[in-house]
């Protein structure tokens, strides 16, 4: 074992009973409290305030009518989607009889959808339109076990209470005090990034733990003193990270809004109205939020002023970091007096885009660059990145209070422990370690070995017991000279260029490291826009392609500084069209599925080669040594 971080003591909280309780318990000693906000109409600004007793009654009547319906403890009920107030109550009201929730994002595929429900047996089915129904219609032939499908855009919830009138209160007290912490809770299916997804099998104590242990240390963190706590819920409740979001709100008494829509617009007007105080996102909305900043500041003529204060704000996060770990005196005078200018004049404004109350962020589902988590503490947002997996129920680390240290993802969690294996493999040992995968005995036993999970991370603990993640490791390229590279550091600074959406990087058995990326349209338009190039419509053209093309060298000339050539980029391409969900190219949880890009990309990764290969006759060497110049082909 190569490194080892001695878990801290366990907090006191303890779970006795389901995830449900969480809201029943809240009913009783806060009822007025708000627990949901909610729009009457998608189009509205305004938020109505569910209080806990209302979502309560809300929850009974519906397990009410999931029982008149059959739905009984242990059974399996699938919810097909987006992240909104109707998930919130069917998951609790099927938690509440003993049911378990096996999560599908509705963007799946037939093939997908089929899979999920016939390995989980589910007997039920909730989907959210119309397009749900005919999803699920064409699998139903194949699937004996189903038996319902309730529509949410049809009146589902209605329907179902009317369902139960007949069925008394005290049956679904009854169901709820007979889960036990350790029966399952969730089947959540891990993201596929690569093979068919597996159904992890996660309790009510697994999922709870996290929750509580954070809730107990940090909640006082999330909203000003006080105010309750507010979070906006848009990532996807189909992926552990949002069930985690969810729970932490049910289970704390914060008041949580749902946004099921991921665009910008959504989310920009969601942000603003609802004003959350705690924002959590994945990598790629904190730089699309970052990148949203610089344009509009460039737009604006104010971009050279843009530049100069996200420069001071992270040479002032930097400083107020070593101050905190005992490695500085903190900011020096000049600069604490630049920070405090910028901060009436732009960091003020940047948060109020935000909705003006974001105290802190987590950042989680991929590693977050450094640099960009300095901005953001910068200008008043201490944006820490989290770790977990499906595996673990959600996050196992967490950054201790006053001792943050930025570029890593924290310490182990009270009452877990984390190892680094010789190869460098992450291990995990606590009381979110999940139940093993459904079905499968034979791969619960690949990664777990005697409580300890191998999570297939490769990472480093330093001295301090604080983690870094460097990647996965079925994603290490090996290059036909040998070099070991992991991407996931190269994408991350290539995607801090504005002009730079995603990027993949590949290079298996090639002669060096290549890279396949797509630009933010956005951004380009604005880009364009800008340049001053005078000629006919042709030739203007010309000069705008190679102009781009000269940026994104310089880009990928960047992200290649801090590491040495044989792990550089050396060639990469530029894509005309964006990897997305609904292409089968990201996971729900918005991280890249490799194997299915380069499977899909395999005629554009070819030619980016063949464009710099050497003749037949040279050696290995003299071919690896004609890759001096990153080659810049565009599609």
């Amino acid at each position: 074992m190569r490194d080892f971080a001695v878990a801290p003591p366990p907090t006191s909280t303890t779970i006795n009973g389901g995830l449900a309780d969480s809201i029943f318990e809240t009913a009783v000693l806060h009822p007025t409290l708000p627990l949901v906000a909610r729009r009457p109409d998608p189009t509205s600004t305004e938020w109505e305030e569910v209080t806990a007793v209302e979502l309560r009654d809300e929850v009974v009547d519906l397990a009410k009518g999931l029982i008149a319906s059959g739905i009984s403890p242990g059974s399996r009920v699938a919810i097909m989607a987006r992240t909104r107030y109707e998930w919130t109550v069917f998951s609790h009201a099927l938690w509440a009889v003993g049911a378990e929730v096996v999560p599908v994002h509705p963007t799946s595929s037939r093939e997908q959808v089929e899979w999920i429900l016939r390995d989980a047996n589910c007997v039920a089915v909730v989907v959210e339109d119309e397009q749900g129904i005919m999803t699920v219609g064409t699998v139903c032939a194949a699937l004996p076990r189903l038996r319902h499908v309730w529509q949410l855009d049809t009146g589902a919830l209605a329907q179902l209470a009317e369902r139960g009138t007949y069925i008394p209160q005290t049956t679904v007290d009854s169901l709820r005090r007979i889960v036990m912490p350790d029966s399952t809770a969730v089947v959540a299916y891990t993201s596929g990034t690569s093979g068919r997804p597996m159904g992890c099998a996660l309790s009510h104590r697994s999922l709870a733990s996290p929750c509580d242990t954070l809730l107990a240390g940090w909640s006082h963190t999330v909203a000003p003193p006080g105010e309750q706590a507010a979070v906006l819920a848009f990532l996807p409740f189909s992926h552990v990270y949002g069930l985690m979001i969810q729970g932490l709100c049910m289970r704390g008494g914060w008041l949580m809004a749902h946004e099921p829509e991921m665009t910008e617009a959504a989310l920009v007007s969601a942000l603003r109205t609802f004003r959350p105080t705690y924002l959590y996102a994945v990598p790629s909305i904190f730089e699309k939020i970052y990148k949203n900043f610089l344009r509009t500041a460039q737009q604006t003529g104010r971009g050279a002023l843009f530049e100069r204060a996200a420069s001071t704000a992270r040479e002032f996060a930097a400083a107020e970091e070593r101050q905190r770990l005992g490695r500085g005196s903190g900011p020096a005078f000049d600069l604490r007096l630049q920070h405090a200018v910028f901060e009436r004049t732009v960091y003020r404004k940047l948060r109020s885009a935000l909705g003006g109350r974001v105290v802190r962020a987590t950042s989680g589902g991929s590693p977050l660059n450094r640099e960009l988590s300095l901005f953001y503490s910068g200008i008043g947002i201490l944006v820490h990145d989290g770790y977990g997996l499906t595996e673990t129920a959600g996050g196992i680390t967490m950054q201790p209070l006053g001792r943050e240290k930025i570029g890593t993802v924290g310490q182990a969690l009270p009452g877990t422990e984390i190892r680094v294996a010789e190869d460098g493999e992450i291990l995990v040992h606590g009381p979110s370690v999940f139940q093993g995968y459904i079905n499968d005995e034979r791969a619960t036993r690949a990664v777990l070995h005697a409580g300890w999970l191998a999570t297939g991370d490769i990472g480093r603990l330093d001295t301090e017991g604080y983690l870094t993640i460097t990647g996965r490791k079925k994603d290490i390229l090996i290059t036909s000279s040998g070099k070991s590279v992991a991407p996931a550091a190269l994408e991350n600074r290539l995607r801090m260029h504005p002009l730079i959406h995603q990027a993949v990087v590949v290079g298996d058995d090639r002669p060096c490291v290549g890279a396949l990326l797509t630009l933010d349209p956005e951004f380009v338009a604005h880009w364009r826009a800008g340049l001053a190039l005078q000629s006919d419509a042709r030739g203007r053209e010309a000069r705008e392609e190679n102009a781009l093309r000269e940026e994104i060298t310089r880009a990928v000339a960047a992200a290649n500084s801090p590491v040495g050539r044989a792990e550089s980029i050396r060639v990469f391409r530029v894509l005309p069209q964006p990897f997305d969900v609904a292409g089968g190219l990201l996971t729900p949880s918005m991280k890249l599925r490799r194997d299915a890009i380069v499977r899909h990309y395999a005629f554009e990764i070819d030619a980016m080669y063949q464009a710099r290969a050497r003749v037949p006759q040279q050696s290995a060497e003299e071919q690896l040594a004609g890759w001096d110049d990153a080659d810049n082909v565009f599609r």
